[in-house]
């Protein structure tokens, strides 16, 4: 996919389309950009998972999963779903999971050796 090509015959329409996207953008890696946001979206990957099952695949307190769960929820990138009285939690669309690839793509792939792939 071709980056746009920013010069004179963009027209304010697509610049301000462009901004509003960046904007976009910026706020979904926002919510992305924080170690415990970031594991708990790797481990929905797998499916819907409780908060409870999520205290316990990271090791963390519940007060401190719920807050990055609460966060995750208002930026859009999971849906919870009350059963009874626990909370389940799922990926709300396919972008968390886009972005999760690339990122293992680039920072957690190894080769053999377990040196960092590279496209070199």
């Amino acid at each position: 996919m071709a980056l746009p090509v920013f010069d004179d015959t963009i027209t304010d329409d697509e610049m301000d389309k462009m901004v509003k996207n960046a904007t976009t953008a910026s706020d979904f890696l926002k919510a992305v950009s924080h170690e415990g946001r970031l594991m708990i979206l790797c481990h929905l990957v797998s499916g819907e998972k409780s908060v409870t099952e999520l205290e316990d695949l990271l090791s963390a307190r519940q007060a401190a999963v719920s807050q990055q769960l609460s966060r995750l929820r208002l930026e859009g990138l999971v849906v919870p779903r009350r059963d009874g009285k626990a909370i389940f939690y799922r990926l709300a669309d396919h972008r968390p999971k886009r972005i999760l690839e690339m990122v293992y793509d680039l920072f957690c792939a190894t080769d053999e050796d377990g040196t960092p792939k590279t496209d070199a």
